[in-house]
């Protein structure tokens, strides 16, 4: 397991974040304008620096992005809790994404979050445990996270789609106040924009077992960072503090990319916040 963003990506992203030069961030971390590149680049350090001047210049929490530059992880996620939950890690162009499957186990019907980049470990899944996929929520529409909806589509066209994008036909896009039932699961929606306009969370609630909430967040946050602010670093920033950050400590965060978290964990750890 590693994080979606190393210490060098951090950086980056808070230096865009607060608009830091290269240069001044280098002079506060006590590197050379190379080195904070390669740092940037490949999350390795050449020598000790100055982390709590660096982390004050661009506005992180200094001793957690230390904790990421020592090797921090989120902890490793008992499944097993929420019975009918299924992630699929699919690759490509460079990259990994998540996606997400649930369904209530007495009436066998589905939701599945983004699709990711291959429909068939998604189609696999679906028919080995004999489910009809009724609905697929959209976290936002880049293309990483929508890929295989074509292919998903094709075999499940009754499958209703929702998102927050405002070029869904209607009947897609979410109503304000609305929650969707899968059984005995609540599915809610919060919207969190900044990373992409249509950005939205959505949160299942009413498991069996009084097991947490689970909170599918799209690149809104990852474990111990958070997506690009594509339309607003300070918007991006908000929602996360707002709409995510604000749910029960044990709630568990799905993220589009890199490992499973919690809100405690990330209130505790992501130098962001």
């Amino acid at each position: 397991m590693q994080l979606e963003d190393h210490a060098g990506d951090i950086i980056r992203k808070a230096r865009a974040m607060s608009g830091v030069s290269a240069a001044a961030a280098a002079a506060a971390a006590g590197m050379s304008e190379a080195e904070l590149a390669t740092f940037e680049a490949t999350g390795e350090l050449a020598k000790q620096n100055h982390f709590a001047a660096l982390s004050q210049l661009v506005g992180l929490n200094s001793a957690k992005l230390a904790a990421i530059v020592n090797g921090w992880l989120p902890a490793e996620k008992p499944l097993h809790r929420w019975h009918e939950l299924r992630v699929f890690t699919t690759a490509g162009e460079g990259l990994t994404v998540n996606c997400y499957l649930i369904w209530d186990p007495a009436t066998r019907v589905a939701a599945l979050f983004d699709t990711g980049l291959e429909a068939q470990p998604i189609l696999d899944c679906l028919a080995g445990e004999g489910l009809d996929l009724q609905h697929i929520f959209i976290t936002h529409s880049h293309w990483d996270h929508v890929e295989a909806l074509p292919q998903i589509r094709k075999t499940f066209p009754l499958a209703q789609l929702h998102s927050n994008s405002e070029a869904a036909p209607k009947g897609q896009r979410n109503q304000p106040g609305e929650a969707v039932a899968l059984g005995g699961l609540r599915i809610a929606h919060r919207a969190t924009p900044g990373h992409a306009p249509d950005g939205v969370t959505y949160v299942i609630g009413n498991w069996p077992e009084n097991a947490p909430a689970v909170a599918i967040v799209g690149d809104a946050i990852f474990a111990g960072s958070m997506g690009r602010g594509n339309q607003s670093w300070e918007l991006a920033r908000q929602k996360v503090r707002e709409e995510i950050l604000s749910l029960p400590p044990a709630t568990l965060i799905c993220p589009g990319h890199g490992p499973l978290t919690t809100v405690a964990e990330e209130q505790e750890h992501n130098p962001f916040f």
